[in-house]
């Protein structure tokens, strides 16, 4: 484990960072033992209190599990980590990892379509001005970081009329990772919102409470980010 002295003036908030991304980057592997408290703040040149708010940390993200006697043991985050951990797994080292991309994209896939289905069955009729609203303000945009943002108010619509709390809160974590990393989000949905007509499709399906149709546009229309993805991964690999 290569520990770093750390400034004090950046203190606990660093103390944590770094412990979270020795974690994730498999410098503290799952069932590694931390040293012990005294140890660890004499490596980091910080105090114990600082030390111990670090791992209080840690282990209310599910990353390291306090045991009896005091030892602390790094967890595999693939267990037991939550969704709090995207935006830190989605750019490690400075690089945009693809398979978190690709992770993100499916299940945005998969918890759209559920949403616009639930919509239909559930809000129908009641989100038809809205809706409108939002698609006259999507096909009237040119600019694309504009249209992305108008796309984003879309499905927020949708989402409050899923009903649903755990879709809400799902789709909310997706949203805050999708929207940290611009550079990736602009490329990938450049090739969804320019395609109104699908756009007008979900919504024409939610409004007559068609769930099913709902769920299948949905599919439609969330599907060409994660294709427009695999193919600029496929012009990466093939250069």
């Amino acid at each position: 484990m290569p520990i770093r002295r750390i400034d004090r003036r950046t203190v606990p908030d660093t103390v944590f960072e770094q412990l979270v991304d020795e974690v994730l980057d498999g410098e503290l592997p799952p069932g590694a033992a931390l040293p012990a408290e005294r140890a660890l703040a004499e490596a980091l040149g910080v105090s114990r209190p600082t030390v111990r708010e670090a791992l209080q940390r840690l282990a209310h993200t599910g990353l390291v599990e306090v045991r009896q006697g005091g030892s602390t043991m790094v967890r595999d985050f693939r267990r037991h980590a939550g969704m709090d951990m995207l935006p830190r797994l989605l750019v490690r080292q400075g690089e945009i990892d693809p398979r978190v991309i690709r992770s993100i994209l499916e299940t945005r896939l998969v918890l759209g379509r559920e949403v616009a289905g639930l919509a239909a069955e559930r809000a129908g009729a009641r989100l038809a001005g809205e809706l409108t609203a939002s698609l006259e303000k999507l096909a009237g945009e040119r600019d694309p970081i504009a249209q992305q943002v108008i796309a984003i108010a879309f499905w927020d619509l949708l989402a409050d009329g899923a009903d649903s709390i755990v879709s809400r809160l799902l789709y909310n974590d997706l949203r805050a990772v999708y929207e940290s990393a611009p550079a990736a989000r602009a490329g990938l949905m450049a090739a969804e919102v320019g395609h109104v007509e699908r756009y007008r499709a979900v919504a024409d399906a939610v409004v007559a409470g068609d769930g099913a149709a709902a769920r299948s546009a949905a599919e439609s229309l969330l599907s060409l980010a994660a294709t427009e993805f695999d193919t600029v991964l496929g012009r990466i690999h093939a250069g």
